[in-house]
């Protein structure tokens, strides 16, 4: 497929709007209860959040949207959504939508966002650290409760919080390709962790997205995810952050987790 021809822009119109709820059905197949309405997205529009739209001709097949936040005296963007079609995916869109959100934002003098993702998903993981620079200290379970969507496969809403600190030297030369190579690495098995206390490696199982899916292999998802769970939040507490991510020859994701460098941020 041919994405060139597909633009992103803002969204500032109540039918772009009732499109990104109609994308919200056809990506996650949420019930009306975790559906984000129409007057959500007016709201974020007009108070300093960002809609931002994939349009291939005159139908949207992606979007972004993000809400203004105000932790410890820091002002940021909070990334809500993204979703891009599944027919659509895989060729750079997600990125894509969050680098405008990123220059849009450094326009406006904002240097932060921040999002959400669920540990379990392999390639949102491999986007949000090694293709923008994203790294990660926090780590809540069950996040937004009961979710309605198939995706989630009946598991808690466990989330990592992903932090984009948009002029770091981290994101920028990651943004320019002047970060070191990842090169996919030999079949991990099991989760490990290094001689010394600042580092530590995190697995998640290439099968995950098969084992949510199924009635018979859903015990094991939920095994990794409360496996994983206790890790990072015992990493997290001892001054770890997530820091890279690699995929190994048989699927699986590994996070990287050492101490952050506080250079990062400037």
């Amino acid at each position: 497929m041919k994405t060139d021809s597909i633009q992103i822009r803002r969204c500032t119109e109540l039918q772009e709007f009732d499109r990104c709820v109609d994308l919200q059905l056809a990506v996650w197949g949420y019930s009306d209860g975790d559906i984000i309405p129409r007057r959500v997205f007016l709201v974020a529009h007009k108070i300093g959040g960002q809609i931002f739209g994939a349009f291939e001709g005159g139908r949207m097949v992606g979007f972004a949207m993000s809400l203004p936040g105000h932790r410890n005296g820091h002002a940021y963007l909070h990334s809500h959504m993204l979703a891009v079609l599944p027919e659509y995916r895989n060729y750079g869109l997600g990125r894509r939508l969050k680098l405008s959100q990123r220059e849009e934002a450094l326009h406006r003098g904002i240097d932060l966002i921040e999002w959400t993702f669920d540990p379990l998903e392999i390639k949102n993981a491999y986007l949000n650290i090694e293709k923008l620079g994203a790294i990660v200290r926090r780590y809540t379970p069950d996040f937004y409760g009961t979710s309605s969507s198939p995706l989630q496969g009946g598991l808690p809403t466990d989330r990592l919080h992903a932090e984009w600190w948009l002029r770091s030297r981290r994101v920028c030369e990651k943004l320019d390709d002047k970060a070191p190579e990842q090169t996919v690495i030999n079949n991990v098995t099991e989760n490990v962790t290094a001689n010394d206390t600042n580092t530590a490696t995190i697995i998640v199982p290439g099968g995950i997205y098969e084992w949510k899916q199924s009635d018979a292999g859903r015990p094991r998802a939920l095994a990794v995810q409360a496996a994983d769970r206790a890790l990072f939040e015992r990493y997290f507490s001892e001054g770890l952050a997530v820091i890279g991510f690699q995929r190994d020859t048989d699927g699986n994701g590994i996070f990287q987790l050492g101490k952050w460098d506080e250079n990062w941020f400037y």
